[in-house]
């Protein structure tokens, strides 16, 4: 399975900005990061992991749970097999410990299926704290 690591969380005021990073490796032979379906996902306190961010394997389109639409932008640089999440305009209840998490078994779904669908590869997470 690849391999996912994630890095960039931190302790933001409200309103402030972060950017997440995930770098992939071992990814299945033959195979680039633009064969993976790639997401955010994250995880509060008591509450269940939710999809944030997913970016398709076949055309690079995006899907966003609603409350972060507008203000989290997911992307990647194939050539440095890491994914980004740029977070801005951060909310108290945006804290989280955020996972990236990738899967080659999504291709030809769209990423609004996918980021409510199960995930074969994941990080170890990273946290993100905002504070009000």
């Amino acid at each position: 399975q690849v391999q996912l690591v994630e890095s960039g969380g931190g302790l933001v005021q409200s309103g402030g900005s972060l950017r997440l990073s995930c770098v992939a490796s071992r990814l299945v032979s033959g195979f680039t990061l633009d064969n993976y379906t790639i997401a955010w996902f994250r995880q509060a306190p008591g509450k269940q992991r939710e999809g944030v961010a997913c970016m398709s394997s076949n055309d690079g389109s995006t899907a966003y749970m609603d409350s972060v639409k507008g203000r989290f932008t997911i992307s990647k640089d194939s050539a440095k097999n890491t994914v980004y999440l740029q977070m801005n305009s951060l909310k108290p209840e945006d804290a989280a410990v955020y996972y990236c998490a990738a899967d080659l078994n999504h291709h030809g779904r769209p990423p609004a299926y996918s980021l409510r669908s199960a995930f074969g590869s994941w990080g170890q997470g990273t946290q993100v704290t905002v504070s009000s």
